[in-house]
């Protein structure tokens, strides 16, 4: 992988990581398009950039994070996100190589993301009530209903950040209360998967673990940095971008990208490549 591919790579997880429309199937497409082997660096990179998106959040949202004026509230924030994430946790580790294995082609994947766009369509119909404004009106039991909601993105083409968002408006959420929650969630599930990978993951055809990869070559810290700084810079824009989209006209827009960017990756995938 040279320094391009990397460079469009780490666009396309910034781009996508926090809005509805699948980070996988833009990679899926992507490294197909541009002839990136998936080899173990490859595979590793994918993900580890994932840790700029994870800032991104942090950055734009410090005040949460970091706000410890009144413990009570600093607590309740961040035992919801614990809680949250358990089912990500457990489940991931028993079922998602499976899944991957089964689902993992580009043909399944572009089949859930037209499936997924046409829920999209009719989400803002379908929750027309919310009850819950903010982030502190979330109880731990909305939330752990959320975490299990996220667990859907195990299945490749979904979007972690779709399930969430779907979830948090199905437990009362406005669309705005909950796409900040999918962000909030995302930083320990996204957290929690990039140190696996990183720091316990031992990848097959190297026999490395994640750093061991990152340190072998300076080519490789080199894209290592350059790929979490794109991805950091990109998605601050992409959230801001997204915020603002479903404040005017709701998730409708994303229901029919995911639907025309999926038939595309149909014909691409069954007669084009």
């Amino acid at each position: 992988m040279n320094t391009l591919q990397a460079f469009l790579i780490a666009v396309i997880e910034g781009l996508t990581e926090y809005l509805p429309v699948s980070s996988t199937a833009h990679m899926v497409f992507v490294s197909s398009y541009f002839g990136i082997q998936e080899d173990d660096f490859v595979k590793l990179f994918q993900v580890s950039i994932q840790f700029g998106a994870i800032l991104a959040v942090v950055a734009l949202y410090w005040k949460k994070f970091f706000d410890f004026s009144s413990r009570s509230v600093a607590i309740n924030f961040y035992l919801k996100l614990i809680y949250a994430v358990i089912p990500a946790l457990v489940l991931g580790k028993l079922f998602d190589d499976k899944i991957e294995a089964v689902l993992g082609d580009p043909i399944p994947i572009a089949i859930v993301l037209i499936l997924g766009g046409i829920i999209l369509l009719f989400i803002d119909s379908r929750f027309q009530n919310p009850t819950v404004i903010q982030e502190e009106d979330i109880t731990v039991k909305k939330a752990v209903i959320i975490g299990f909601w996220q667990c859907l993105a195990m299945m490749p083409g979904t979007s972690r950040s779709a399930a969430s968002i779907i979830g948090g408006m199905q437990q009362g959420l406005t669309r705005h209360a909950a796409a900040e929650f999918s962000f909030f969630l995302a930083v320990p599930t996204m957290t929690a998967v990039t140190c696996y990978s990183v720091f316990l993951k031992t990848y097959e055809s190297s026999q490395m673990k994640g750093y061991e990869l990152i340190l072998k070559s300076n080519e490789n810290i080199q894209l290592f940095l350059i790929g979490n700084i794109v991805a950091f810079i990109v998605a601050i824009i992409a959230i801001k971008f997204f915020i603002e989209i479903i404040k005017k006209y709701g998730f409708k827009p994303w229901g029919w990208y995911r639907i025309i960017v999926g038939i595309f990756l149909l014909i691409y995938f069954s007669y084009l490549k």
